[in-house]
């Protein structure tokens, strides 16, 4: 039996791929880049992989790194009473998915002196994945309440 979110998360998935054109079910979209403003990754795997991700950070509140509630539409080292490198203050970056999706293959490389440590994911689909969860987790209340 669905809990009431997983049951109202499958609604919104259905309602998605319906209004994308997809008639398949069961997977995600595949390994190009997150480029469109809704990622056609599969958010149920982008949950499990933000367990990497949550060694750091929160979706609510600030971790040992910033929010991700709010993400999308924010300028990169803006969130309130977190401590940003001043490489991810100066960067310029407002985050969407396709600044996300490139970021994700590597911080590092992309921000040269941020100061998180995380390697990237390698795989297109994994950071669709990713970047579906966080546009799911972004848009539901219960998760992010909107300010």
């Amino acid at each position: 039996m669905l809990s009431n979110s997983m049951r109202r998360f499958c609604q919104l998935l259905a309602v998605a791929i319906l209004a994308s054109g997809l008639y398949a079910c069961g997977g995600s979209a595949g390994g190009g880049s997150a480029s469109s403003a809704s990622v056609k990754g599969d958010a149920v795997h982008g949950k499990e992989l933000y367990a990497t991700c949550e060694g750091c950070h929160k979706l609510a509140e600030n971790s040992v790194g910033p929010m991700h509630c709010g993400l999308f539409g924010r300028p990169a080292g803006s969130v309130p009473g977190f401590e940003y490198s001043e490489a991810m203050q100066a960067s310029g970056i407002v985050w969407d998915a396709q600044k996300l999706d490139e970021f994700l293959v590597s911080p590092i490389a992309y921000v040269n002196g941020t100061k998180m440590g995380f390697a990237g994911f390698e795989s297109a689909t994994d950071r669709a994945d990713v970047i579906a969860f966080l546009q799911h987790a972004n848009q539901d209340p219960a998760i992010c309440p909107q300010k």
